[in-house]
């Protein structure tokens, strides 16, 4: 039986959805707690993924594009529904693959990690929940049904984080997720309604299109990708809002794999490359740096820590760091969005590679600090290879999968500072990113698997994960030793170029290089015409482009050594004594420690005032607001009281009044009826005469 792409992408959707109705409500009474079921639906899905991508690599063309579209609801009661729908292209093909491979490795995984786990069913049914928002997200083909997506995302995370809510520091930690990625939703919400506001419509195709044609002022354009900008910052964790993922690894390990290193984390990296033709050259120089200075910072942090989920959660932020700094330097260099893009897909394999292998390592010894670890590489032979594999990828050695994605990054920064010298710290914090890479993982590998135990009793107990825990770490490592696609100037970049973005490229200026002056990329040392692509800038010297990327290799490999090198000093020979450097830097130290004090900054300016804030308005709303309404309440009670007397004794008293008079007349009257024929005949006569009287006395009055 043949299906469509459109058909494969709403089944891709619907199968998790399904999924998690039947584990969620059901999961009690289905055998084994519905653990394999939901397994076994993410395998169908992965199936179908790559069947569905299947299709788009067979077109042979990097705009191929299939559309379903279908009316949904009349917003504006004018008879002319909404139409939402799902967009399979190169970009989305990709990510559905990448989200589909994770995340069925992640719930077979969880089938032994999670095994015993007193809300085994609940854990399953949220991770279905979310399979199917992440895949929603990626195939929509408008910004509503990617928002819905996305905030069912943030909910799904809110629950694993705080899977194990019992314990304070796990309920503190998705609740700190829940806000801080709130604060970049408000701000991407901003942007969508000012987008439908200006456009009139939320679909790529639509928005696109007034792009080409000029209808969505650039100015409004920047203050949206900004806006858009902000979402990407608070789900994918870029500096300031970066705080909230070290703590989410207080969720199991599976979670922090699927969640919060391959798939989530990316969602803020996908929206922009999404959003790519909305952007202008101002909201790409704010995602360079910002992704660039995230990289190092985060980097930075990750070299001190001793819990092993949050080493690789630090190096989580850096590498989503170098993935926006890819996308940012691609507004002005055609590779670094393709190198960005490509980054994420290879990134989420060796890095969800890395927190299962520590999850491994977890379940054997049962705690996670790198302090009480130490010779695991004969205990765990399968777990040490695969870390060791995936780390070699992240540190980007040849010819594992990072070196070709992140030496893409770093090429492109180097295109760009070669342009523009001013930009020169995009390349600085690329190559300082890449040496501190290289250290703190070494650092952790030693730590972990190399030297004497230093937790004699732990290491004795320790052993080999089962095979539901070895097999996706297999899986995972292979899927790290060469990227999909090969390396620079493969299928993934002709299938995955950069989006033509038309700019007025004398924003750029005339090229500037290191060696002096404006020359080579226009003629004569002019700038091109205003119209000009600015992608078009590199395409007139690939010899810059190939110098870049040879400067970019020398650089990144040297980054790799010096890392590696110090780290083996350091940990391994001993030559450099590590607690004496710490407590010769004990200023920086102690700042790393304590991740430069932004969790104690937020909570002093912005905790803090927020809750006195929150008090005083709540005072404000008991005493004066309430007291206002209770005080009117307590009037009104009153004059009802008053009210009341009035009528009872006023009003009820005239009444009762009158109607006694007249009941004590009748009583009085009443005893002159005495039902004798001769007394009525005497008091008639005797009125007759008083009547005669009384007249005789008036005529004689008057004559």
């Amino acid at each position: 039986m043949k299906f469509s792409p459109e058909t494969l992408a709403l089944a891709l959707i619907i199968l998790p959805l399904a999924g998690f109705a039947v584990v969620g409500l059901f999961g009690r009474r289905l055998p084994r707690y519905g653990d394999w079921l939901a397994t076994g639906i993410m395998g169908i899905v992965l199936a179908l993924g790559l069947v569905l991508f299947s299709f788009v690599f067979q077109l042979h063309s990097p705009v191929a594009a299939f559309r379903w579209i279908s009316p949904w609801f009349d917003p504006r009661g004018n008879g002319i529904k909404w139409p939402v729908g799902v967009l399979v292209d190169n970009l989305s093909a990709t990510m559905v693959v990448v989200v589909a491979t994770v995340s069925f490795l992640v719930h077979l995984y969880s089938i032994g990690y999670m095994h015993g786990d007193p809300k085994y069913v609940r854990f399953f049914a949220a991770l279905q929940l979310f399979s199917a928002a992440m895949l929603g997200l990626v195939l929509s083909d408008n910004l509503l049904t990617l928002y819905i997506s996305w905030e069912i995302m943030g909910f799904c995370s809110y629950l694993l984080i705080g899977h194990y809510f019992e314990k304070p520091s796990a309920a503190n930690a998705c609740l700190k997720a829940f806000m801080t990625t709130r604060v970049g939703d408000v701000l991407m919400f901003a942007g969508i309604l000012i987008l439908y506001w200006q456009v009139g419509s939320l679909r790529f195709a639509d928005i696109f299109a007034a792009v080409k044609e000029g209808t969505l002022a650039a100015s409004w354009r920047t203050v949206i990708g900004l806006l858009l900008f902000g979402g990407a910052v608070g789900k994918s964790a870029q500096f300031p809002l970066h705080v909230w993922l070290p703590d989410a690894m207080e969720g199991p390990t599976p979670v922090s794999a699927l969640i919060h290193a391959a798939t989530m984390v990316a969602a803020g990296v996908y929206l922009m490359a999404r959003s790519y033709l909305i952007l202008t050259p101002e909201t790409f120089l704010v995602v360079a740096y910002i992704g660039g200075f995230t990289a190092i910072f985060a980097a930075t942090m990750g070299v001190v820590m001793d819990d092993i989920k949050k080493v690789l959660a630090y190096s989580t932020i850096s590498q989503l760091g170098y993935m926006m700094l890819g996308l940012g330097v691609g507004g002005f260099v055609a590779s670094g969005y393709t190198a960005g893009v490509y980054h994420l897909t290879t990134h989420a394999f060796f890095k969800a590679c890395l927190f299962l292998g520590s999850g491994s390592v977890i379940h054997a010894l049962h705690t996670q600090n790198l302090s009480e670890m130490g010779g695991l590489r004969r205990k765990m032979p399968i777990t040490f290879v695969t870390f060791l594999i995936a780390t070699l990828a992240l540190t980007g050695l040849p010819p594992f999968s990072g070196f070709f994605t992140k030496d893409s990054i770093i090429a492109a920064a180097l295109e760009l500072v070669f342009l523009k010298p001013q930009h020169g710290a995009l390349a600085l914090f690329a190559m300082g990113a890449a040496c501190l890479t290289s250290f703190y993982m070494f650092r952790l590998i030693f730590l972990a698997f190399f030297g004497k135990p230093r937790d004699e009793h732990a290491y004795h107990h320790a052993h080999e994960s089962p095979w539901v825990m070895t097999l996706p770490l297999i899986v995972l490592a292979c899927l790290s030793i060469y990227p999909i696609g090969g390396g620079h100037g493969n299928w993934f970049w002709t299938r995955n170029p950069a989006p033509q973005i038309t700019h007025l490229s004398e924003w750029l200026g005339p090229p500037t290089f290191a060696g002096g002056g404006a020359s080579g990329m226009a003629s004569g040392g002019t700038a091109p015409p205003a119209t000009e692509d600015v992608h078009s800038l590199g395409s007139h010297n690939e010899h810059l482009a190939h110098r870049a990327h040879n400067y970019a290799v020398i650089g990144s490999l040297t980054a790799f050594f010096i890392g590696f090198a110090l780290a083996w000093a350091t940990y391994m020979k001993r030559w450099i004594n590590a607690a004496a450097v710490a407590q010769r830097c004990s200023l920086i130290h102690r700042v790393l420690l304590n991740k430069y004090y932004i969790d104690e900054f937020y909570v002093r300016f912005v905790t803090r005032p927020f809750l006195v804030l929150c008090r005083w308005i709540a005072g404000f709303d008991l005493k004066v607001i309430d007291g206002i309404v209770n005080a009117t309440g307590w009037c009104t009670k009153l004059l009802s009281r008053l009210v009341g007397l009035h009528d009872r004794f006023v009003v009820d008293g005239l009444v009762n009044g009158v109607g006694q008079a007249v009941g004590s007349g009748g009583r009085v009257l009443s005893q002159l009826q005495s039902g004798r024929v001769g007394q009525y005949l005497a008091a008639v006569g005797i009125g007759v005469i008083f009547l005669a009287g009384f007249m005789l006395w008036i005529l004689g009055s008057i004559d």
